[in-house]
């Protein structure tokens, strides 16, 4: 319980780090939040909870994957939001372009025979 917690602390801490950096220096936040630190974090409990080595690279593979589909959010929220002046209708619809192209992506792996 003790290594779950400090894990959720860890994770929380880069989280508020990069938030509080954005407020200073918005391109050095910018490039410590497009390193995939989460996603390093993430491998490295995995790996620590199974020593599955085999797993982590199915689940590195898998990110890759899924991280293609996020892209276009990054692009179309900054558009959105010099169109409309506002955050949330430009935030949901990224997430909802996400959805779909991450619907997209799961359609097109499985026709390309890409197992995740």
């Amino acid at each position: 319980m003790m290594l779950l917690i400090l894990k959720g602390l860890l994770s929380g801490a880069i989280v508020v780090t990069v938030s509080e950096l954005a407020k200073k220096n918005n391109t050095v936040a910018s490039i410590v939040h497009s390193l995939p630190l989460i996603s390093l974090l993430a491998l490295i409990w995995l790996y620590a909870d199974t020593r599955d080595a085999t797993l982590i690279g199915r689940h590195a593979y898998g990110t890759f994957w899924f991280v293609l589909p996020t892209l276009p959010m990054f692009l179309i929220m900054p558009w959105l939001i010099g169109k409309t002046g506002g955050f949330w209708p430009a935030l949901g619809t990224g997430v909802l372009l996400t959805i779909v192209l991450y619907l997209v992506t799961m359609r097109l792996l499985k026709v390309a025979g890409v197992n995740l």
